[in-house]
């Protein structure tokens, strides 16, 4: 890395001054060193997001991909209805649903109309975002924290340190490496959302209206692909609010008030005046289609069989236990120990001025959505947008550090150590999501598929996870079922018997336990009993049985 944690050694004379390289608009060395620096991350940061890129759907969010992959098939199967997702496990019924904006399965479902049916399909998705967010995140940072730390050309070369080390963070955080590769709409949203982050604050800076359409349109998407972006709303109002206080105190500055006299003062093109109308004008484009769609969705939840909304009961307050294991998985598998102290360190050091506490609010809005989405938050990637701000944060914090350094050497083999442990560990904790832990329910799919009929409705004690339907190609519901939805683990043999002669009723034709779950047999014998008086064990291997159940009396 140029100069370690500071600045280029190159970029100092002997007085400290960081300007002796500039004149006439000359590029200073120091960005031309960054901007390679930051190819050679990105090319890299891509490339580890290609690894495994089409491993099967069995990793260890499985249930959450498998879901959004079962979408896109029935896209693909059965008619392009943009609006009318479909699910799996909804028995002999539709399984129409309220999702997210599902531009993320459509795609792929078009993308299958020409390669097939191919995981890396959707997996795609999520690294062309990232791909395209990496740049626009440097900028954010860089952007940020420019003109914060003193001389120009000291402070832009210290930006520019920050931004660096921020981006490597980001670009390497394990738990944005291994969402970075999953179909899940959660990296296309952030994504979109620093885009649009980093366009309405070119937007301040410039006053212009190119970057105030982008930016109404990426966070409009954002918030269309995962509603949970809404929180990136913070940012965006502070940055509102300390735009039109800066503008109002500027033109204070440069026109003031004679005394004695009253009147209007000369305006700016894009004023204070303005901006409540830019304003209103900004949220109706980005929450108008969110409001649109999210509605339909609602709709769709309400009038269609299983009645499930993505997202519905997330909201819940939960115990303090709760809430500290959250923070003991950030602090460890999604960020590595060394980027949770970092960025702590960069919280406590980072300027404030003009628009210096962008990632302030933005991890005080998400603090609170952890908080009151507190079951919600139960799965990790719900947490993604920490990953950004911790970035920021550690990276002020690196600049922070090399600058109380004297040696460049110290810098380098210090800038070394860090970027070689933080590598180590971002592998160690990375490793263990992309272990095969639904094998069984791939495998139990693919052979239901190979023995059953395409009219065959599936009864799956699968924990929930709906890859038995997504590889077997047929409809069924999980057990228990509870209102369409899985019901977790019966009380007793009765509930588990009633539960599976009311499926049977509706039409069940099969039944597949899959290695997670053969203590049943021996939790509930009165069930076990019952399937071998009511069903016929059709295949057994060491990973899934599969019955046929008998038809009900007509």
């Amino acid at each position: 890395m140029p100069g370690g944690l500071g600045c280029p050694a190159k970029a100092r004379d002997e007085t400290g001054s960081a300007n002796w390289w500039t004149s006439g608009g000359v590029r200073p060395p120091y960005r031309v060193h960054f901007t390679k620096l930051v190819v050679a991350m990105w090319i890299f940061a891509v490339a580890v997001r290609l690894i495994l890129i089409d491993q099967p759907y069995v990793d260890h969010w499985s249930w959450r991909q498998s879901d959004v992959a079962a979408i896109a098939r029935n896209f693909f199967e059965h008619g392009f209805r943009f609006g009318y997702p479909q699910i799996d496990w909804a028995g002999g019924s539709a399984g129409y649903v309220g999702t997210e904006f599902p531009i993320l399965p459509f795609l792929a479902a078009i993308c299958y109309k020409f390669a097939g049916i191919h995981e890396w399909i959707g997996r795609s998705q999520s690294v062309i975002f990232f791909a395209i967010s990496l740049p626009f995140f440097f900028l954010l940072v860089r952007e940020t924290w420019h003109g914060l730390q003193g001389h120009e050309e000291s402070a832009g070369c210290r930006c520019h340190v920050a931004a660096i080390w921020a981006t490597f963070f980001y670009a390497f955080a394990p738990l944005n490496v291994f969402a970075g590769r999953s179909f899940l709409p959660d990296v296309p949203s952030l994504s979109l959302g620093m885009i649009g982050l980093y366009f309405f604050l070119r937007l301040l800076r410039d006053r212009k209206m190119a970057p105030f359409y982008l930016a109404a349109i990426a966070i409009s998407l954002s918030i269309l692909i995962k509603v949970t972006s809404i929180v990136i709303a913070a940012p965006i109002l502070y940055l509102a609010v300390a735009a039109v206080y800066d503008l109002r105190r500027d033109k204070e500055r440069r026109f003031p008030k004679p005394p004695g006299r009253s009147g209007d003062r000369p305006s700016l093109r894009f004023g204070a005046h303005r901006a409540p109308l830019q304003l209103i004008a900004f949220c109706a484009i980005v929450l108008l289609p969110s409001a649109i769609w999210y509605w339909h969705a609602y709709q769709i939840a309400e009038r269609f069989y299983p009645h499930h909304f993505f997202g519905a009961g997330g909201v819940r307050l939960e115990s303090f236990s709760w809430y500290w294991a959250i923070a003991q998985q950030t602090a460890t598998s999604s960020l590595t120990p060394i980027l949770a102290i970092l960025a702590l360190i960069g919280l406590c050091v980072a300027p404030r001025g003009k628009f210096g506490c962008l990632f302030d609010w933005w991890l005080a809005a998400m603090v609170l959505f952890v908080v009151a989405v507190g079951y919600g938050n139960r799965h990790p990637w719900y947490q993604l947008p920490l990953v950004p701000i911790a970035a920021a944060f550690a990276g002020v914090a690196c600049d922070f550090l090399g600058s109380k350094i004297s040696s460049r050497i110290a810098i380098v083999v210090f800038s070394i150590l860090l970027a070689s442990s933080f590598a180590t560990l971002a592998f160690l904790y990375v490793r263990p999501f992309y272990e095969s832990s639904a094998v069984q329910h791939r495998n139990a799919g693919l052979e239901l598929n190979k023995i059953t009929a395409s009219e065959a409705l599936i009864v799956a004690v699968d924990g929930g996870n709906p890859a038995i339907f997504y590889y077997a190609k047929r409809k069924g519901w999980h057990f228990l079922e509870q209102n369409g939805v899985f019901g977790g683990n019966p009380r007793n043999s009765q509930q588990a018997i009633s539960d599976l002669e009311r499926l049977r009723r509706e039409g069940a034709t099969h039944l597949v336990f899959t290695m997670n779950t053969f203590w049943w047999s021996q939790s509930y014998p009165e069930l076990t009993q019952h399937l071998n008086e009511t069903a016929t064990l059709l295949e057994a291997t060491p990973e899934f049985k599969i019955y046929t159940l008998a038809p009900t009396a007509k």
